[in-house]
């Protein structure tokens, strides 16, 4: 097994790395007491932008994965963060949950349905058709169209929801206008975290499940990528892609005694 010694900080994926359908991987508790035993930078990054940190870590708790709330990073805390650089303290016409809400409000940022220089698309379970069309009417006036995601479905009991992707192409379609897209595969919400954690790319690893998202962004991000087999991409897909992880295991158990 390969010896990560030399890596400082790490950040990983959720969804198929550290939980699956609610219940943690084996391996995964495991993994976040040695972080936290050995002092080690992490973040557990997700493009769920329903959930504040605390409500998210409640939930994980719940799950049976303990994770200090100061180690979640989402796609709504990324897209507060790129907003908050791009123009501070402007004004947002939000779809989304507390998650959003609550990461724009403490950045700084006024919401309102009035002259927003923004309109911010985001999860929610319960999207409705006079907000898409305010925001449809607010972009096509010349608010900017911001996206915290690109997933175009959502998993629930009943089976797939639409998702912050399927929204943002209705609105796509309406104003002919694509939205910027904050989380991943941007390499942008790597940054975003890496700023969080006062981490370098040489000496960062990125965790993740699948090739199309966690392993490229995080390779355009200049990390060591490591892609685990216990989510989405099995060993057999790796070679249909361009590009490879710089490392592949089973899943993170296999990571707990290689550093």
């Amino acid at each position: 097994m390969r010896n990560n010694d030399y890596i400082e900080c790490w950040l990983t994926d959720m969804d198929g790395v550290l939980v699956h359908e609610n219940h943690p991987i084996p391996g995964a508790a495991e993994l976040i007491e040695r972080w936290v035993a050995t002092s080690k930078r992490f973040l557990v990054l997700t493009n769920n932008s329903i959930y504040t940190p605390r409500d998210l870590a409640a939930r994980l708790a719940a799950s049976g994965l303990e994770i200090p709330e100061e180690n979640l990073w989402t796609s709504a805390m990324a897209t507060a963060e790129f907003l908050k650089g791009q123009l501070p303290g402007a004004r947002a016409y939000v779809i989304g949950e507390a998650g959003l809400t609550t990461a724009l409000h403490e950045a700084g940022f006024v919401l309102t349905d009035t002259n927003p220089d923004y309109v911010v698309l985001g999860e929610t379970r319960t999207y409705s058709f006079e907000a898409i069309t305010m925001a449809i009417r607010l972009i096509l006036e010349g608010a900017r169209f911001i996206a915290t995601n690109p997933d175009v479905t959502g998993p629930s009991k009943e089976g797939v929801l639409p998702a912050t992707g399927a929204i943002a192409a209705l609105i796509t379609a309406a104003t002919n206008r694509d939205p910027y897209i904050v989380g991943k595969p941007n390499p942008m919400m790597f940054r975003s975290a890496m700023n969080q954690i006062e981490a370098h790319s040489e000496t960062t690893a990125m965790i993740g499940d699948r090739m199309d998202t966690d392993i490229i962004a995080g390779m355009e991000a200049g990390l060591h990528t490591v892609l685990v087999l216990s989510g989405i991409t099995q060993r057999e897909d790796i070679d249909a892609y361009p590009f490879r992880p710089a490392q592949v295991v089973n899943s993170v158990a296999d990571l707990i005694d290689t550093f």
